[in-house]
């Protein structure tokens, strides 16, 4: 096939190109580096072109297909789609490996001029949307998926190019919107770092960043929760980064060309470091189970997933019509076939998805009534909302300590909203609880003990023996910890904390006493039902390509 690549020398385009021409397709690499395009091309073996995607594109019509891997896709002026119109002018398909969100989607609108013109315009032939959304319609099937967890993970020692590291720096520390528990959420670019096994015992740490994953899969695949991170190897590398998210969430200053230049010298300057060693991993969580796609690239061959859907793609004898991005449109079967002859290793594992509580109940968990046990099933985030009542000490004592603690003030009628976050997978799973009540807030952190259940509020820690009474949770405290202090028995909190049901709503009443005097600190008590479980991600429009 004739093929025009843009940016074809640049890092990921240049891996493209060789592999379109190992492929057997008359290729022509094309940028504004007339030079750089011809040294590659002598190289490997193709033609080399002067093209500028912003100037005179009549020579299109001397190709079946145009590939643009030059971007950055996210600026591309007041007409970004300018070279696609002009491929269906010139009855020629478009491909392109951006990972920029609005711009994947936006192409959509391009659709009914494509299909007319019987030419195909994908966007998104990249690891993200293509390479993840065909992992998810693998592992998921017909299944409705609860979460989407996807993360990319390059090591150290790939290269770096400027489209990329501009894109990221641009998101870190500015806001943007993921769809968690079947809303809209506000998250902030690198934050909220988890960590990822990879194949062969690797695992690496990734943070939130928006790709056109994180706005497109909710509709197009229904699921409750789409969540997506990028990683650095070097922990240097990625708190230095979260360190430049915080400053730009304070002064969000434009990350422009010498701040982005400045990062890649000092980026580079630590490229002898880590390895070149670099995976992703799609997980999708369904209704009782956990199905995790993990790719791992040796040394070198990293930069070359970007390139496989474009390959793939171009293997086939027809491409479809119409306009959109690249989801699901190529089978991940065509897609591991395309890696065959790199250095890459894929594993697919199916695992039971435990609910933390149940992993502290065991058998007790299906004795639960329903709204409880509903409660207590949450993956990635749920939200419950209700009112309550709420009873406060008076004595010094009592209002010092509910004070420390953040504990709400006293009312009837408060409105609730209980913020439930899963953190760790396994062994290691626990949640955060965010607790609002009116305009006060407070937080604890759940995680498993030998003995049963902790719940951490900043440097306290209670040991809680979770059981089952009479279709209900009791709560008790066991023991405590200033750090890594035990408290003497005297100094433990009494009281109690129950959870019931009542119909789909789950009931609470907890009542905490002071140490020592046993006075009243605070009873809060009330009602919560699960919220967004009736909310629907906005019809983006997008359907796949005939």
């Amino acid at each position: 096939m004739n093929v025009l690549l843009i940016g074809g020398y640049g890092v990921f385009g240049s891996r493209l190109a060789r592999l379109l021409v190992r492929d057997g397709h008359d290729l022509c690499i094309a940028g504004r580096d007339g030079g750089a395009a011809q040294r590659l091309a002598d190289e490997i073996g193709a033609r080399a072109a002067v093209f500028d995607r912003n100037g005179e594109l009549s020579s299109l019509q001397d190709f079946a297909v145009v590939i643009d891997a030059a971007g950055p896709f996210h600026a591309g002026g007041e007409d970004p789609y300018r070279l696609a119109r002009a491929a269906i002018a010139a009855r020629v398909h478009y491909l392109d490996l951006s990972e920029n969100a609005a711009f994947c989607e936006g192409i959509a609108a391009l659709d009914a001029q494509a299909k007319a013109a019987g030419t195909c315009l994908l966007s998104g032939l990249s690891s993200v949307p293509a390479l993840s959304s065909a992992a998810v319609r693998a592992l998921a099937g017909d299944d409705a998926i609860h979460v989407i967890d996807t993360a990319i993970l390059p090591g150290n020692r790939s290269p770096r190019g400027y489209s990329v590291m501009h894109a990221i720096l641009s998101q870190a520390g500015q806001g943007m919107q993921l769809w968690r528990a079947n809303r809209r959420e506000p998250a902030t670019g690198w934050s909220e770092p988890k960590r990822y096994a990879l194949p062969d015992g690797l695992v690496r740490q990734g943070w939130l960043i928006e790709v056109p994953d994180t706005r497109l899969f909710p509709a197009f695949f229904g699921a409750r929760t789409v969540v997506f991170r990028a990683g650095l190897e070097l922990w240097i590398m990625r708190y230095g980064l979260a360190a430049f998210a915080l400053i730009r969430r304070a002064l969000p200053f434009p990350v422009t060309r010498p701040v982005v230049m400045l990062f890649k010298l000092a980026a580079d300057a630590l490229t002898p470091f880590g390895t070149g060693r670099g995976g992703m991993s799609v997980t999708v969580v369904t209704d009782g189970e956990r199905r995790v796609w993990r790719l791992l690239a040796e040394d070198g061959d990293g930069p070359f997933i970007p390139a496989i859907p474009a390959r793939a793609l171009l293997r086939r004898a027809r491409l479809p019509a119409g306009a959109g991005p690249a989801l699901a449109v190529i089978g991940l079967s065509e897609l591991e076939a395309a890696m065959s002859d790199l250095r890459v290793v894929t594993e697919r594992r199916n695992t039971p998805d435990i609910p933390f509580f149940k992993r502290i109940l065991g058998t007790d968990f299906e004795f639960l009534p329903p709204a409880l046990q509903a409660i207590h099933r949450s993956a990635d985030r749920a939200i419950w909302e209700g009112r309550a009542e709420v009873t406060r000490g008076t004595g010094l004592w009592s209002r010092l300590i509910a004070r420390i603690f953040g504990f709400p003030k006293a009312g009837s009628g408060i409105p609730v909203t209980v913020r439930k976050l899963t953190t760790g997978e396994g062994e290691e799973a626990g949640e955060i609880w965010l607790r609002r009540f009116g305009s006060r807030r407070f937080r604890s952190h759940f995680a498993a003990r030998e003995s049963g259940l902790s719940e951490r509020f900043g440097p306290f820690t209670f040991a809680i023996g979770l059981q089952l009474r009479d279709g209900g949770l009791d709560y008790p405290v066991t023991a405590a910890w200033l750090g890594p202090v035990r408290l003497p028995a005297a100094l433990l909190p009494a009281g109690e904390a129950r959870e019931t049901a009542d119909g789909s709503r789950c009931r609470f009443d907890v009542t905490i006493r002071a140490p020592l005097t046993h006075g009243l600190v605070v009873r809060y008590r009330g009602w919560l039902e699960r919220c967004g479980d009736e909310g629907e991600p906005s019809d983006t429009g997008i359907s796949e390509p005939d």
